[in-house]
C-alpha cells in the first residue's frame, strides 16, 4: 500500500513538472510570434528578454543597429534607457541617507550653499517625487554639466511652493546628480559606475558621456533619420536587456537598497498621473509587488515591467519609437497568465 502511494507521489510530480513544461514551451511559442508580428509590421525594432520563475525564458533582436539598416542588433547591444535612468540618482541618495550623509529632509542648499535662496525651501525628497518647483531646464542653452548648474543658478523663482504640486521633469534629476557629487567627492558617473553597477554585476552598463561607441544602438525614425549625438553631459545610460535585469533583480532583492529605502523610493505625490521614483511602484505590507518604469529619449524607448508576486520581469528596448512598447508588453503580460491578448497594430501613415 506504502509502495503505491509512492508511485502515485512520483506520478503526480511528474504529471505537474510535464504540464509546466508544455504551458511554458506554449507560452514561449505565443512570444515569440507576438514579437515576430511586431517586427514584420514595423512597430519594434529592438531587444526583448522576458524572465520568469528566476528564469531567462525569452532573449532575443529584432532589426537593425541604425538608421543604415546594415547590421542586426544582437543581445550585446545597448539601449538608451530614456527615463529608467532616473532610478540610479534615486537610489543613490537612499544610500547616502543609509550611510548617515544626508537626510531626506534635508534642504538642497545643506550640501549646494551657493544656489540661489529657492534651495533653502526644496527638500530631497522634492527632487524624488518631484515636488520641487524648479522650473524645467532651458535646453536652447544646454550644451554641457557647467550649463546645467549655471541654470540652476540663474533660477530666480520657483514655479510652485516645494511639496505642494508636481512637475516631472529634468532639472531634478540633474540636481540630484549635483547632491551626490557635492557629498561625495567623486562625479556621478563615477558613483554610478562605482557603487550600483559593479555592485549589480552591471559589467556592460554605461552612463554618458560616452568613453567609446562599441555596441551603442543608434536611435532613428520612420524615415531612416537618425538622432543627432548625445550632449556631452552626464546622467543618460546605456544597457542591454541583461543589465536592466541584473538591475531590477538586484533592486527588488534590496542589494544595493533596504527594503525600507525602496518603499521610500515608491511614493509618490498624492495626484492622478504622478510617478515616484522608480516610475509605478505598489506595495504589500510594505513590500515591492510590481514595478513598471518607461522611458524615452529621441527615438528609443524602453519598459520594465516586474511583478514580483508572480515572479516575472519583461524588458522591452527600442531604437526606433513607434510608441508601442506598452501595447506588446501589456500583450506578453496577458500570455504569462495565460489570458487574450492582442495583438499591436501597424501604424497608418497620414
Amino acid at each position: 500500500m506504502r509502495y503505491n502511494k509512492q508511485l502515485f507521489s512520483i506520478f503526480t510530480v511528474v504529471l505537474l513538472l510535464t504540464n509546466n513544461i508544455f504551458a511554458q514551451t506554449k507560452q514561449i511559442k505565443q512570444i515569440d510570434s507576438l514579437m515576430k508580428w511586431s517586427s514584420q509590421i514595423g512597430v519594434f525594432n529592438g531587444n526583448v528578454l522576458v524572465s520568469k520563475n528566476n528564469k531567462i525564458i525569452y532573449n532575443t533582436s529584432f532589426g537593425f543597429t541604425d538608421a543604415t539598416k546594415t547590421n542586426k542588433l544582437t543581445s550585446d547591444y545597448r539601449f538608451n534607457i530614456g527615463s529608467i535612468t532616473k532610478e540610479f540618482s534615486a537610489v543613490a541618495l537612499l544610500q547616502l541617507q543609509e550611510q548617515g550623509k544626508l537626510k531626506l529632509e534635508d534642504k538642497v542648499s545643506k550640501f549646494i550653499p551657493e544656489l540661489p535662496k529657492w534651495a533653502n525651501e526644496v527638500r530631497i525628497e522634492d527632487l524624488l517625487q518631484y515636488t520641487s518647483g524648479i522650473p524645467n531646464v532651458n535646453w536652447k542653452i544646454i550644451k554641457n554639466d557647467k550649463d546645467l548648474f549655471d541654470g540652476l543658478m540663474g533660477i530666480d523663482t520657483l514655479d510652485f511652493k516645494p511639496g505642494t504640486n508636481y512637475d516631472y521633469n529634468n532639472n531634478n534629476i540633474f540636481l540630484r546628480q549635483f547632491v551626490v557629487g557635492r557629498i561625495t567627492g567623486i562625479s556621478f558617473k563615477t558613483y554610478a559606475e562605482t557603487f550600483i553597477f559593479e555592485p549589480c554585476k552591471m559589467y556592460t552598463a554605461k552612463l554618458t558621456p560616452l568613453e567609446e561607441q562599441e555596441n551603442i544602438a543608434k536611435g532613428f525614425n520612420n524615415n531612416l533619420v537618425p538622432d543627432k549625438n548625445d550632449l556631452p553631459i552626464t546622467g543618460g545610460t546605456y544597457l542591454t536587456t541583461i543589465d536592466l535585469l541584473k538591475w531590477a533583480n538586484c533592486l527588488h532583492n534590496n542589494k544595493v537598497i533596504t527594503k525600507k529605502s525602496l518603499y521610500k523610493l515608491g511614493q509618490q505625490f498624492d495626484l492622478p498621473d504622478t510617478q515616484s521614483a522608480l516610475g509605478q511602484a505598489k506595495y504589500k505590507n510594505g513590500k515591492l509587488i510590481e514595478h513598471l518604469h518607461d522611458g524615452r529619449a529621441g527615438n528609443y524607448e524602453a519598459i520594465l515591467v516586474s511583478d514580483i508576486e508572480e515572479k516575472f520581469t519583461i524588458i522591452l528596448l527600442d531604437n526606433n519609437y513607434n510608441g508601442k512598447v506598452f501595447e506588446i508588453s501589456d500583450a506578453i503580460i496577458a500570455i504569462l497568465k495565460d489570458q487574450n491578448f492582442n495583438l499591436p497594430k501597424k501604424i497608418i501613415e497620414k
